[in-house]
């Protein structure tokens, strides 16, 4: 297993941890790390994060993210044994909308195909 793929989960988890317990920002009250990608050469970690609410809530999560960047990797950078810290870039995870998206395109498909069946679901 490369290193790359044995630090992402890692840094996964002690980002989320300094997310969750040590910023202040209400902003970022409601975001989940789900993805964690590293270069190659360790320098830039780019962090996936889930925001539950409508489009401005995730867009404040994310200016409350980049803000806090600085002592989020000061924070890091105590925790790895890496010669760098890596650059942390942060971006919205738009999979479970896309996923959510498609399980009501199939729902509506079946209740299309199968009218009689909605009211057995219910």
């Amino acid at each position: 297993m490369k290193r790359v793929d044995r630090l992402a989960p890692f840094i996964q988890r002690e980002i989320s941890e300094i997310i969750q317990r040590k910023i202040k920002d209400p902003r970022v009250g409601f975001c989940t790390v789900t993805r964690v990608e590293l270069s190659n050469d360790l320098r830039v970690a780019k962090v996936w994060v889930s925001v539950m609410g409508g489009e401005n809530r995730k867009r404040e999560c994310l200016e409350g993210l980049k803000r806090a960047t600085g002592f989020i990797r000061s924070e890091l950078g105590q925790s790895l044994s890496v010669r760098y810290t890596p650059e942390i870039r942060f971006f919205i995870d738009k999979s479970i909308d896309h996923m959510m998206k498609v399980d009501r395109l199939l729902k509506s498909i079946q209740d299309e195909l199968h009218p009689d069946t909605e009211d057995e679901t219910k």
